[in-house]
């Protein structure tokens, strides 16, 4: 029988949510230092974030609630576990927070749930604590809301109006993969309508397009392949516009016993390594201009765990290499392995005024520009 916690004080709900908000890895591939979670001394969750426009910042991050009726078997607190469950209220999650803010320790805040009943009733108590925290103590600054699957379009609309950003987890790429996880939800119905409703209230001339909208993929829990991944990517980009894609590498030995994921012999090193592979072509589909059709797979639609995929693409198309410095377009430049954005607006800029001669011309001699030197002549 589940234990259930009917009036724990804020400290010990606090405690017993930090310690469940644990199980959320986004970003547990960071390799410097400042990408990582932390947990302050009182025990609960900062989250050094980048967000949906490129900045960066520290948000206080928090479930308003470990109670849950969806059954997600990947996930450790799905219903018929046997859990200490709590509940914020919304007067305590505005006065926990807000004390953070007054103390500068925080930027914003980023607020998630369990499903309290059903998805609508969940809302409307997340909706609730932004509606507070808009109303009665005027905070003008960041609020990220996390939609619960299968809210219903007012529900939605009510999140995207009090909202700085939203994001509603699509967690699989297809409902072959989702029905692995979950008997409950449909993916249709519950999580691409939703998003899609996102994203007409919050695209370019819409009531909401200062709202940015992200999305997270669970990624191993159902054994899907990169290239499915990555071809919903492109759609979520493309046609939806979404600002950001995030990836949370599943946990194993915190799912259900049946969960393909579990059946498995995988090395944990290993699916974190997959997660930051997606990370990089999401950032080569967002500022490199790749395309899903750009990735190269091994035959069974994985990405290499040994080569990053732009390294992968110069090695697989030899008859673009190599390109003259002084005369190839942007996109040929951002092809290049070892130059970024950053070096190929400099090398852009530099040009109009004097040629390359020679690869200290670029920049400081290093690892990346010892890369691009094979790719490139002059």
């Amino acid at each position: 029988m589940t234990a259930v916690i009917t009036k724990p004080d804020t400290t010990e709900k606090l405690r017993i949510l930090a310690d469940d908000a644990q199980y959320d890895l986004a970003c547990a591939c960071g390799t410097r230092t400042g990408e990582h979670r932390k947990r302050s001394a009182d025990g609960r969750w900062i989250y050094p974030v980048t967000l949906p426009n490129g900045g960066t910042s520290v948000l206080f991050r928090t479930l308003l609630s470990n109670v849950c009726s969806n059954d997600c078997k990947y996930c450790p607190l799905r219903e018929n576990q046997d859990l200490r469950r709590c509940s914020l209220t919304i007067d305590e999650t505005c006065r926990v927070f807000l004390d953070y803010f007054r103390q500068k320790k925080v930027f914003g805040l980023f607020l998630s749930s369990g499903v309290i009943g059903t998805p609508d009733q969940t809302m409307d108590r997340l909706n609730g604590i932004a509606e507070t925290l808009r109303r009665k103590y005027q905070f003008r600054g960041y609020i990220h809301l996390k939609i619960i699957p299968g809210s219903a379009p007012a529900a939605v609309e009510k999140a995207v109006s009090l909202a700085t950003a939203v994001s509603l987890n699509i967690e699989t790429p297809g409902d072959a993969y989702l029905s692995q996880l979950s008997a409950k939800k449909e993916f249709i119905k519950d999580i691409i309508e939703p998003i899609k409703r996102i994203s007409s209230l919050t695209a370019k001339g819409a009531p909401y397009q200062r709202v940015k909208q992200t999305t997270q993929f669970i990624v191993g829990a159902a054994d899907e392949p990169d290239d499915k991944i990555v071809r919903y990517m492109q759609g979520l980009y493309k046609r939806l516009g979404l600002q950001r894609i995030y990836f949370s590498a599943y946990q194993k030995g915190l799912g259900a016993p049946d969960l393909p994921a579990e059946n498995k012999q995988t090395n944990p090193a290993d699916i974190l390594t997959r997660e930051h592979r997606l990370y990089q072509v999401d950032f080569l589909m967002r500022k490199y201009g790749f395309e899903d059709s750009d990735i190269e797979f091994d035959p069974t639609g994985r990405l290499s765990l040994d080569k990053d995929p732009k390294e992968l693409w110069a090695q697989n198309h030899p008859d673009f290499f190599p390109i003259n410095i002084n005369r190839a377009t942007r996109y040929q430049l951002l092809r290049v392995p070892g130059l970024g954005p950053i070096t190929v607006n400099r090398i852009l800029n530099s040009r109009t005024i004097s040629r390359f001669n020679r690869i200290d011309d670029i920049g400081k001699p290093g690892k990346l520009l010892q890369k691009a030197a094979q790719y490139i002549s002059f």
